[in-house]
């Protein structure tokens, strides 16, 4: 009899997971801004996914072309050719790949670290709260890319440097939202029944006060993952981020500043596909915002 209760019981939990989720893609695929930064999202990341296959890395991406220099776009060469001869093409999709992956793995690191510290701050309160809390304040006094400059120019201009600086950098805004977040439910009944069996902290941070402050951590990190595009490409564009020859679009806009007034495609080509990304991203992230707001139902 037991074991049939909790099969129903199961059976309503995941039916009512499943309708929650049904609303919110419903709500979110009627906002045509979400949609339309979405579809440009998933093709960029098929494109990266498929880099190797569309362009060999050695022969086309850094390989030097000289007698190929300069080339205006054209069929053979869709965004043209760069001062070395390479194809603009192969370097913007390879380009992609890199800023994907920096961008994703700094804010990955900045939701574990930032995710725990806010937790932590937000269930337990009192002076742990404080000391958290007034570190973040110090560190949000600091502008985010000025802040990146100094980790890289401490540790070295590198791929995992720049990510450790970013991550670094944005963990104090994952920290605040997830404080905020935890302070509204960790007061509720059903975590003070979880208290009353004798629950551990862990398991209740982990099992009953996370997985409902996840709306608004799911819109910062589409957020966050378009500043820390942004930011990678400021960072290589002033050359203390990803190093050449790799393709990082705010390195091809660095390389190219020098030809644009002849070859304004160098630097227009990679700054656009900057702000298509970006503009993509916050629309996604403010199509989740209100799809996952219950307000908006």
């Amino acid at each position: 009899m037991n074991n049939q209760k909790n099969t129903s019981e199961d059976i309503r939990k995941t039916f009512k997971k499943t309708s929650q989720f049904r609303e919110i893609a419903i709500r979110l695929s009627r906002n045509k801004g979400a949609m339309i930064g979405l579809a440009f999202l998933i093709l960029l990341a098929l494109m990266a996914l498929s880099a190797d296959f569309l362009y060999n890395y050695q022969t086309q991406v850094i390989e030097q072309n000289i007698p190929d220099r300069l080339l205006w776009p054209s069929m053979e060469h869709p965004f043209g050719t760069d001062e070395f001869g390479r194809d603009m093409l192969a370097r913007v999709i390879h380009g992609s790949r890199l800023s994907l992956v920096v961008a994703a793995s700094a804010v990955a690191f900045a939701v574990c670290t930032g995710g725990a510290l806010g937790a932590i701050a937000g269930y337990f309160g009192k002076a742990i709260d404080n000391i958290i809390m007034r570190a973040t304040d110090i560190l949000l006094s600091i502008p985010m890319t000025m802040f990146a400059i100094v980790i890289v120019a401490a540790l070295g201009a590198s791929t995992v440097n720049l990510i450790l600086a970013l991550g670094i950098a944005s963990v104090p805004i994952f920290a605040r939202v997830v404080r905020g977040a935890v302070l509204t439910v960790r007061d509720v009944e059903y975590i003070e029944a979880a208290r009353a069996i004798g629950a551990k902290h862990t398991t209740i941070i982990l099992k009953h006060i996370l997985p409902n402050c996840l709306a608004p951590i799911i819109v910062q990190v589409t957020l966050r993952m378009a500043s820390a595009v942004y930011n990678t490409a400021a960072l290589s564009f002033l050359g203390m981020g990803v190093s050449a020859p790799a393709p990082e679009w705010g390195a091809l806009l660095a390389s190219g500043r020098n030809y644009i007034r002849d070859y304004s495609y160098l630097c227009v080509i990679p700054g656009i596909t900057i702000m298509l990304t970006i503009l993509s991203l916050n629309m996604l992230g403010d199509g989740l915002r209100d799809a996952l707001d219950p307000r908006l139902k």
